[in-house]
């Protein structure tokens, strides 16, 4: 019996309320083809900034798409730096993020197909949004912070 190819589609968002400051990642794997919800992943990462955010939660994604042997993967995400960043168009300068892209990087390797990236406008990650910031409400409950943007 033949498999059918999975090739991913995962949609990514991290954030943090203030910056750096509370924070959260969130992530959706859809298999590409047929647009169903394969997981969906959230997580609270303490007090860190937005950019950290954004790469924790791809590091998140491909850490679980790693154990799904995909046959490939694109990850779509609304920060423009992080897209940039992993396509090449920009270097990465800050220190701690340098580790995370490393991370990324690695995380790349063990999947052993190619990664795309694509940047597409926060109105169309909606659902990535939403667990990012499911992660921030459950990280921050009972410390009298409210729901920042």
């Amino acid at each position: 019996m033949h498999m059918r190819e999975l090739n991913l589609r995962i949609f990514t968002d991290g954030g943090a309320r203030g910056n750096p400051g509370p924070a959260g990642a969130g992530a959706v794997i859809t298999d590409a083809d047929t647009g169903e919800v394969l997981k969906e992943l959230s997580k609270y990462l303490g007090e860190t900034t937005n950019n950290q955010a954004e790469y924790a939660a791809v590091i998140m994604a491909l850490d679980e798409a790693s154990k799904m042997n995909p046959d490939s993967v694109m990850v779509v995400a609304d920060s423009e730096l992080l897209v940039r960043q992993l396509t090449g168009m920009y270097r990465v300068k800050n220190e701690g993020l340098a580790k995370r892209y490393a991370e990324v990087r690695g995380f790349e390797m063990r999947i052993g197909k190619p990664v795309r990236y694509r940047h597409v406008l926060r109105a169309q990650n909606k659902a990535a949004d939403a667990l990012a910031n499911k992660a921030m409400d459950e990280g921050t409950k009972g410390r009298g912070e409210g729901r920042g943007v």
